[in-house]
């Protein structure tokens, strides 16, 4: 069976930090995009980060320098470093792996960001 599951999400509180995990079965992540998205409640599901077969990153503008996208292809697995956390990080987040015409999407994994 071909899936992926994220994990790692949780409620912390401003400043501190979270590692999301985007752990592949039944494929191998070598080769795939990987696509970090975000859903806040009442809002679309936006792209956060992301990191490309060549292993080239990109992050939208309000996580820079806070978030780094981490792949690694001997757990097969791909990590989101999330620190210096706000409360608008909120939201479930979900990895998508991506090549061509095929695309594979986790569950989600909620964080929460409060004092």
């Amino acid at each position: 069976q071909l899936q992926l599951v994220e994990s790692g999400g949780g409620l912390v509180q401003p400043g501190e930090s979270l590692r999301l995990s985007c752990e592949a079965s039944g494929f191998s992540l070598n080769g795939y995009g990987i696509i970090w998205h975000r859903q806040a409640p009442g809002s679309p599901r936006d792209w956060v980060a992301s990191i490309g077969g060549t292993n080239l990153q990109k992050y939208v503008d309000s996580v820079k320098g806070r978030f780094t996208i981490i792949r690694d292809n001997a757990k097969n697995a791909v990590y989101l470093q999330m620190n210096s956390l706000k409360p608008e990080d909120s939201g479930v987040y979900y990895c998508e792996a991506t090549r061509l015409r095929t695309s594979y999407w986790g569950q989600g994994t909620q964080v929460t960001v409060s004092s």
